[in-house]
């Protein structure tokens, strides 16, 4: 039996394409290992498959000052964020890569996000396994759009959404440099440069975790990467919900779902009364997802179900809208279900998937975190709610998407490179 190991670090939005790819491959047949930070332990333990623990959580990092800046100011300009990010990973980079690197030992393949492409080449070449990369959002330059991350989202021209690429994956690159070489030199590897990275990306085989539907393949990219459909978690309809949650969807209208995840910055309050009163100057019901540390809700008006946690696959179609920050994941739930939707992007690639979703007229356009109001929510949930144009869209989507078996063309994918079809 082919052991693999993946790695991942992150949010929860990071992890999940991890864990939903090891059990597709688990049940096909292959024997995988997700290595995470340890506060990632049961959403891998759950799902069935092997779990070699990180050290470092991510989730205190963005909860900490540093973290809720980053998220409250947008990422500001992209290349101050570099500084930031060194701050941020700085105690924790070399710790994970060290224990990816125990996790690997016994394998014989690794997997990584794309982001981490330079780690995982590191790890691979110390192991002497192949190296296949995962990744949730697009890393590779294209003319077809503006890189995820890039302060401009809109069609600047082939030319133009090409260098932004370059320029974003020079960012990423400057994220981790120094813990990187810091990593080879500790076993007399040759440094890597921002060129080595990008070598990677065309190199490797690399699997695109989201819909053709949504991003068709460039015809810039090369035969490496392969666009497989968004990877869900297929079980979620056997979730079981509290009572009170099914008697509130049982008692009026179809609600609209609102939640932001991690990405409250510093003033998770502030958000909470804001939708509440978004929702209330636009006469709908809502459920309200608090999630860690996402927003600060104590009491709710009746037509307000406040919840803290709920699979999207099973929540999303019972929504009349969904409202979000535009993550890869959130998004990709929002568009199988078929669902009108307002994204509300914090930081780095949700202004990509909110811009995306509008331009294939399935949502509303983006509204800034740093400028939301309760009056431009509102208006934006009654768009969505009531356009004609953009719920027969939604659904057109959603059907597409659905019929897509995104896990199942990946594993084909990693068999085919392994030799194990």
């Amino acid at each position: 039996m082919t052991r693999i190991t993946i790695f991942g670090a992150g949010s929860q939005g990071d992890i999940l394409p991890c864990v939903r790819l090891g059990r597709g491959l688990q049940q096909d047949g292959l024997q995988a290992r997700v290595a995470a930070p340890q506060n990632f332990a049961n959403l891998v333990l759950e799902a069935g498959l092997a779990f070699h623990p990180l050290r470092g959580d991510v989730r205190a990092i963005m909860s900490g000052k540093t973290g809720q800046q980053f998220m409250e100011s947008g990422g500001g300009n992209f290349l101050r964020s570099i500084p930031v990010m060194r701050k941020m990973l700085g105690p924790i980079a070399v710790q994970m890569a060290e224990d990816a690197l125990t996790a690997c030992r016994e394998a014989e393949a690794f997997i990584t996000l794309a982001v981490f492409a330079p780690f995982g080449k590191t790890i691979a070449e110390l192991c002497g396994v192949p190296l296949m990369l995962i990744e949730p959002t697009p890393t590779l330059p294209t003319g077809d759009f503006p890189a995820p991350g890039f302060p401009i989202q809109k069609n600047m021209g082939r030319t133009l959404n090409r260098l932004s690429g370059f320029a974003m994956l020079e960012v990423i690159w400057l994220w981790y440099q120094p813990f990187v070489n810091e990593f080879r030199k500790r076993y007399r590897l040759r440094r890597l440069n921002g060129s080595d990275f990008h070598r990677l990306l065309v190199s490797t085989p690399l699997i695109g975790a989201y819909s053709p539907t949504v991003i068709p393949h460039p015809q810039d990219w090369r035969g490496n990467v392969h666009i497989t459909g968004y990877w869900f978690q297929e079980d979620a309809c056997k979730w079981q919900p509290p009572l009170e949650l099914e008697t509130f969807l049982r008692e009026g209208e179809p609600p609209v779902y609102v939640g932001f995840g991690s990405m409250s910055g510093r003033d998770p309050k502030r958000y909470a009364q804001l939708v509440i009163e978004a929702l209330a100057k636009s006469g709908k019901r809502g459920v309200l997802a608090v999630g860690w540390g996402g927003m600060d809700v104590m009491e709710v008006p009746a037509q307000i179900f406040a919840l803290d946690s709920a699979p999207h696959g099973w929540l999303f179609p019972r929504m009349s809208a969904v409202v979000h920050h535009g993550g890869s994941g959130t998004t990709a739930e929002g568009l199988r279900a078929g669902k009108p939707t307002v994204t509300v992007p914090f930081i780095v690639d949700q202004f990509f998937w909110g811009t995306r979703v509008h331009a294939m007229g399935s949502g509303t356009k983006p509204i800034q975190a740093k400028g939301l109001t309760a009056a431009k929510l509102a208006e934006a949930i009654q768009r969505a709610t009531n356009d004609p144009s953009v719920k027969e869209r939604a659904e057109s989507i959603g059907k597409i998407i659905r019929s897509e078996d995104g896990v199942g063309n990946a594993v084909k994918v990693v068999r085919h490179y392994l030799g194990a079809s």
